[in-house]
């Protein structure tokens, strides 16, 4: 599986392509095959992000996971930059529950593209299944301007 490594301000983070797809964001400095030119992409689209020029992702995505949590990954996708919603919104969109909303939000593969930094408990941030945990969280927030008591 061809695979690509970048230094961002989160960490060193390794993009994972399938298909012609995009299946995993992980903390990782490792990469394994060539790069192909949708790695590069990914890789020109995470700089733009991390420089504050990207607003949008543009990439064909494929996360693993269950049928639940797929509709959770598309509802993440849809909160845009800057913004954040809670567990419960997400939750009474779905006609679900806050904790497996949570849960699907921690077995997101894609973090950062899919955006699961923007959703937050109703009482605070919430977790984050990333590298370096809530740190994390804070400094993608903060990136967006997504959370007016950071910044």
């Amino acid at each position: 599986m061809p695979s690509i490594s970048l230094t961002t301000p989160v960490g060193a983070i390794r993009i994972d392509e399938e298909d012609g797809q995009i299946i995993r964001l992980s903390w990782h400095d490792h990469a394994e095959g060539t790069p192909t030119a949708l790695l590069e992409d990914a890789r020109r689209q995470l700089e733009a992000y991390f420089r504050g020029d990207l607003k949008l992702f543009d990439l064909p995505l494929a996360p693993k996971g269950n049928p639940f949590q797929q509709t959770v990954f598309a509802a993440m996708s849809e909160i845009p930059y800057g913004e954040t919603r809670t567990y419960g919104s997400i939750a009474d969109e779905l006609g679900t529950f806050g904790q497996p909303v949570g849960q699907a939000c921690g077995a997101n593969p894609i973090p950062i593209i899919i955006p699961c930094h923007r959703v937050l408990s109703a009482t605070g941030l919430g977790g984050y299944s990333g590298a370096g945990g809530l740190d994390t969280k804070i400094t993608l927030l903060k990136l967006e301007n997504g959370y007016p008591f950071l910044v």
